[in-house]
């Protein structure tokens, strides 16, 4: 058979599983797999061997392989093509915690199928987060299994269970496993389309920093009519200083914050311009009406290609009800920075500490914790397997590709960049209202069918390298 050929036999066994394929999600949703709370370890591991039991099926050799933490899922499968390319495709297993309950039209983990503007979509914790992103790929594999025997690439599969608490041993395990997981790229669906009717491979995240400040002054909580006035106050220090991040054009102050940062090339800002982006209704759909950031730049930028500093959390003093005048002796926040490309994170790390002791008092005693850090991430855009997936998913859709950028971190792809020399291919599904992280989490069916098939062509382009 042709390649063609081979091609057309998957999809139409992709058609014919599909309600099959779907079940197996719902199944695999049905298992609370949160790895940020302890009371779901064995949750977890369920979800883990519930993923090595489909891939056996699949003719993959596939097992649990333990870490400090969740066990990591492995897979490999020889491929029916000796000179195909070989493939890691990585997802995750795990779900962030569904509070606040009561937000929930339905039980979290309970998936129940609704009607929405684009028909049937999936409700439940994980639905596209990345069960249902992973389920896909996984229907490629089985309709390429069922069709013709194997798969027509070489693959490795590495699916961890801690990405929604930052992957705390997932780098220390790919480097002691390198040589396992060699391959020639990586295949990720953990991202979006630009919108249902057009899809988009990502071609650059941004890095993080994330760390808290603590701001402590006297030694103990003081009596406001007694010392007010004299004493130094926590709160308003730490408020004061951090309300100073950025100017009234929203540029950011951390000493050397825009060190390497470069601008958008003419052609890509043309094709996001193209693209009729609408910042208002976008801002509306949150219940907001003004945009926030630069002024200076275009929402595309500001979402996708400039850095970020924001406060995501802050305390200090008595907070609970009724009244209680006392100047705390300490007060605290979370910050964050989206990073892009080209910014060191140790350097903005190290910018932060400076900005903050320039603005406190000599009395003012701060206290640093960093949490996490990456940097930003470029995605070659003329490989042969960014060129067969953009006519994998031209094919399917019956229109271009977008290349777009993505605000969020995937701190995996830099690791996979950095430890096993290899980039990876960001070919995601879902969409912006989709609520991952948020109550009523969903997946639209439409997206996990034409997503499924698209991973079935793009496995069949590769395979004919």
């Amino acid at each position: 058979m042709t390649k063609t050929a081979n091609i057309a036999a998957a999809l139409a066994q992709a058609e014919a599983g599909l309600e099959a394929s779907t079940a197996r999600w719902l199944d695999w949703l049905r298992i609370p797999s949160i790895s940020a709370q302890p009371a779901h370890a064995a949750d977890c591991r369920r979800a883990a061997e519930f993923a090595v039991a489909e891939l056996e099926s699949l003719g993959f050799t596939a097992s649990l392989r333990e870490t400090a933490g969740l066990p990591v899922v492995i897979a490999h499968h020889p491929g029916t093509n000796a000179d195909s390319p070989h493939l890691l495709y990585y997802g995750h297993y795990d779900v962030q915690p569904a509070d606040p309950l009561e937000l929930w039209t339905s039980p979290p983990f309970e998936p129940v199928v609704v009607d929405g503007p684009h028909g049937k979509r999936v409700v439940a914790r994980g639905a596209v987060d990345d069960k249902g992103q992973v389920s896909m790929w996984l229907g490629a594999f089985r309709a390429w299994h069922e069709a013709l025997g194997g798969m027509p690439v070489a693959i490795t599969v590495l699916i961890e269970g801690e990405e929604e608490i930052g992957s705390p041993n997932l780098e220390s395990f790919v480097a002691a496993n390198a040589r396992e997981l060699a391959a020639d790229i990586a295949v990720i669906s953990d991202t979006g389309m630009w919108d249902i009717d057009t899809p988009a491979l990502t071609t650059s995240l941004r890095g993080m920093v994330y760390m808290e400040v603590k701001l402590r002054a006297a030694e103990r909580d003081l009596h406001s009519g007694m010392f007010g006035g004299s004493a130094l106050n926590p709160i308003n220090a730490l408020t004061k200083a951090l309300g100073d991040l950025k100017d009234t054009s929203g540029h950011i102050r951390v000493p050397g914050f825009y060190d390497g940062v470069e601008d958008v090339s003419p052609e890509q800002a043309a094709e996001w311009d193209g693209l009729k982006f609408d910042e208002t209704r976008f801002l509306n759909g949150i219940g907001l009406r003004l945009p926030s950031g630069e002024s200076d730049r275009t929402a595309l930028e500001r979402l996708w290609t400039r850095p970020t500093a924001d406060i995501n959390g802050i305390w200090g003093g008595y907070q609970g009800q009724g009244s209680k005048t006392v100047i705390a002796a300490e007060a605290g926040a979370k910050v964050s920075f989206r990073l892009v490309p080209g910014q060191d994170p140790a350097k903005i790390a190290a910018g932060f500490r400076e900005f903050m002791r320039a603005r406190v008092s000599a009395d003012a005693k701060l206290e640093f914790t960093e949490f996490s850090s990456s940097p930003g991430v470029q995605i070659q855009t003329g490989s042969a397997a960014v060129k067969a997936a953009r006519e994998a998913l031209a094919e399917e859709y019956g229109r271009p590709a977008v290349l777009i950028g993505c605000g969020g971190s995937i701190p995996v792809v830099e690791g996979f960049h950095r430890i096993l020399g290899i980039d990876s291919l960001l070919m995601g599904f879902g969409l912006e209202d989709d609520q991952p992280h948020s109550p009523d989490e969903k997946f639209e069916l439409r997206c996990f069918h034409q997503g499924l098939r698209s991973h079935v062509r793009l496995l069949g382009k590769l395979g004919g390298l």
